[in-house]
């Protein structure tokens, strides 16, 4: 009895094992999840960008596309760091696969996102909230600007952020709770974004319109199963914006229609085809991190 009781101090004694146990468990908890996600978030943001703000000078053509590419690099190694040493949990469970599979759900999600944004863009149109106007290039060549936006959108905001949110965050709560929670806080956090808008109710239905988005966003991976559908219904927000870009006469109106058809993408996004299998938690919660 008393050669148990020994050995049993001992190991609760190991702050090795200990303190790694604990910050897992809490780190898996919903609500320390979900703090630690946006934490992870404004990191990569401010991180990766930093070094091009302070290395390269203003006028360097390049700063911007740089300070995109930081963003989605510093995104990705927090996420590989959470999940190895944090949450210890496998890269597998993010989907984030490569392989050529990828390809038709990413087109998948970026048509369902265009889809959602030109069509609330023509009603508001059509109702007189907003008109048309041509994308400013700065004088230079339309299509390759155009496209290098759109790449830039996609490195620096589409894939950071859902490699975050419908990745990690996604794989790290409860399948009951993960995809309204996702949207709601993923949109909460866009009350200080500058989108446009002014006023506390502009900023509200901005909100409004973010938690659709990621409401779409999650509802292409829950189908799919694969993230890059999640990163595919955000590229095509941007990618709408751009291709057919629009001037607010009421914000705010064209802020609800956008935040319905983004919702509408979602519901038949969830109602159509076959749902993805589920992941088996109990085996990704003790599978070693790769």
């Amino acid at each position: 009895m008393t050669i148990v009781m020994v050995i049993s101090i001992r190991r609760t004694m190991c702050p090795g094992i200990g303190i790694s146990s604990v910050v897992t468990m809490f780190a898996r908890k919903p609500v320390w999840a979900v703090l630690i996600t946006v934490i992870a978030m404004f990191a990569a943001v401010l991180g990766g960008s930093l070094p091009a703000a302070f290395l390269m000078s203003p006028e360097n053509p390049f700063r911007q596309f740089a300070g995109v590419v930081g963003t989605a690099l510093a995104a990705v190694l927090l996420v590989w760091l959470l999940r190895r040493f944090v949450t210890r949990q496998p890269w597998s469970g993010l989907r984030l696969h490569w392989d050529l599979t990828a390809i038709p759900y990413f087109a998948l999600g970026l048509a369902a996102g265009m889809a959602a944004v030109l069509s609330s863009s023509a009603a508001s149109v059509a109702l007189g909230v907003a008109q048309f106007r041509t994308f400013d290039t700065g004088g230079l060549p339309y299509v390759p600007i155009l496209l290098l936006s759109i790449v830039a959108a996609l490195i620096g905001q589409a894939f950071p952020e859902e490699l975050l949110w419908r990745g990690h965050l996604y794989d790290t709560l409860p399948p009951r709770s993960r995809l309204i929670t996702t949207s709601l806080v993923f949109g909460a956090l866009h009350i200080i974004s500058n989108g446009g808008q002014q006023g506390i109710a502009e900023h509200l239905l901005y909100v409004l319109q973010a938690c659709a988005l990621g409401f779409a966003s999650g509802a292409a991976r829950e189908r799919t199963g694969s993230l890059w559908a999640a990163v595919g219904v955000h590229t095509g927000l941007h990618a709408a914006i751009r291709v057919l870009p629009t001037e607010g006469i009421q914000y705010g109106v064209q802020l609800v229609l956008q935040a319905a058809t983004m919702t509408l993408a979602a519901v038949i996004l969830l109602k159509a085809g076959r749902r993805a299998p589920a992941t088996n938690r109990t085996t990704s919660a003790k599978t070693p991190a790769s």
